[in-house]
């Protein structure tokens, strides 16, 4: 019988942590392709800071911010979730994603430095960030960076990416100020 009772508290548990994982990504999701991340106006930081990290914290990475702005518009937020997606994809063995926003003269800049074994910047979004159609065409599994530097671009900024030993880093500059 005790078995029975501790495969069923096993199975509730699996239950529950897929269903709070797939609701971190449905939550993230919607921010940063959705509705919420076109609407106008000052986003809540610690409210995108803790939809980022439950989104995250579904994947192998761990994420930390220093965010040194009082302002943050929702389409700033939209920017950075966006390169989270693709630092995510960087980092196929886990590691850490050092998220940095600062207001400087030339505008905002949001970098992304993802550090951990094995850290990689894949050639189709590195195709991507420069406006290169993959060779193999868009799909799902290269459109993200595609879909960061539209976003960059409607701010105003520039975004790009590089690799060194174990780390990739991604940054936006000259970002406007909005909201």
């Amino acid at each position: 019988m005790i078995p029975a009772i501790w495969m069923k508290a096993q199975a509730q548990a699996l239950l529950e942590d897929g269903a709070e994982k797939a609701g971190a990504r449905i939550q993230f999701l919607r921010y940063a392709f959705g509705s919420i991340g076109l609407n106008s106006g000052a986003a809540d930081i610690h409210e995108a800071r803790k939809i980022t990290e439950n989104f995250v914290k579904s994947h192998r990475p761990s994420i930390e911010f220093d965010i040194q702005t009082d302002h943050l518009s929702f389409s700033h937020v939209r920017m950075m979730m966006n390169m989270v997606l693709m630092a995510v994809d960087s980092l196929p063995r886990g590691g850490v994603i050092s998220v940095r926003i600062r207001n400087e003269a030339g505008g905002m800049t949001i970098t992304l430095t993802c550090k951990g074994m094995r850290a990689k910047l894949r050639p189709d979004a590195l195709k991507a960030l420069t406006n290169e159609e993959p060779e193999d065409g868009w799909r799902p599994e290269n459109i993200q960076p595609l879909f960061a530097r539209m976003i960059c671009d409607g701010l105003g900024g520039e975004l790009t990416a590089s690799q060194g030993d174990e780390t990739v880093i991604f940054m936006a500059t000259g970002i406007r100020a909005e909201g």
